[in-house]
Order: C-alpha cells, then structure tokens, then sequence
C-alpha cells in the first residue's frame, strides 16, 4: 500500500506541470519550401498585449533557431488564440464518524476535496500559407498556468510552450 502512495503522488506530481501538444497539417505540403514567417497582421489572440509579445518573441527564438527568418513578404503567417479556463476537481476523500449501541446511533461525515481547481490554458497556433491563404500547420497545446506570476515566470512559461509547440515543425516526410 506505501509503494502505491508514492507511484500516485509521482504520477500527480509529473502530470501537473505537463504540457500536451496535439498536431495536424497537411500532408500534400512540401514545407522545405517555406524559408520565412511573419505574425497575422490583426490578431485576436485572446492574451494580454504582454503575454503577447512574450509568446510571439519565444515563437521568433524558436523559428529562427530552426533557420527561418522573418520577413515583411514572408512564405507563412502565423497565427495565435489562446484560451484560458478553470478545470474544477470532482474529487474528494469522504470522512466519517459513527457510533451508536443497541439499534440507536449517531454518525458525522464530511467530504474534503483533493487539490483544488487548476487554470489551464489552450493555445491554437496555425500557420498559414501566405500566398494560397490555406492553413498547413496546427498546433494546440494545452498547460497548467499559475496565477499571480511574475513577469519573469511568465517569460519561462511562453518560452517552454514555444518550445514544445514546435517540437515537430516542420514535419518529418
């Protein structure tokens, strides 16, 4: 029974700072072909203007890292919505207290919740053929965001999801 309190507590414990990544793009792509990138004109991502601007400076480091260069004329936009929401825990550990003797008795209970609410937060990002105007490349991650971080933290988070959202870009042929 000890060792099953320690594999669930790990398993809690990895899977609470964890990011998942979904995929999709189109397979009649040839993504050699796309050398440059730029950010939608108007986008609506749903993140503040500093949030923002932490997002798409991660998304220039990876980018560029990976040999793609910025471009006013580029061959791909990006684009970013982000979406943020409280994921309510249904689990609880129920407590009682019972007694009684010969037919009579008194009982208490009480149900104290497991964790409390998480704030997670989704982030759709496509790219877009610049000149067919068709979507090529998606990715939707999703992740636990703290609240109340400092600017610094939230230079890490954005980093770290930039980071794993292009994880698999381009896609291997």
């Amino acid at each position: 029974m000890k060792h099953f309190f320690i594999f669930v507590l790990a398993v809690v414990a990895i899977s609470c700072g964890s990011t998942r990544v979904d995929y999709d793009y189109d397979e009649q792509i040839d993504f050699s072909q796309y050398q440059t990138y730029n950010f939608m004109p108007e986008m609506d991502s749903g993140l503040s203007q500093l949030d923002l601007k932490r997002l798409m400076d991660a998304t220039d480091a990876v980018m560029q890292a990976k040999g793609f260069t910025k471009s006013q004329t580029p061959d791909v936009l990006i684009n970013i919505i982000a979406e943020e929401y409280e994921d309510v825990q249904r689990n609880s550990v129920g407590v009682g207290i019972g007694g009684g003797s010969y037919g009579g008795g008194v009982s208490v209970g009480a149900g104290i919740p497991l964790g409390g609410n998480k704030n997670h937060q989704t982030i759709t990002l496509d790219l877009v053929d610049a000149q067919k105007d068709i979507l090529v490349w998606q990715a939707v991650s999703d992740s636990n965001i703290k609240v109340g971080t400092n600017p610094q933290e939230r230079v890490t988070h954005y980093t770290k999801i930039a980071q794993k959202i292009f994880e698999k870009f381009p896609p291997e042929e």
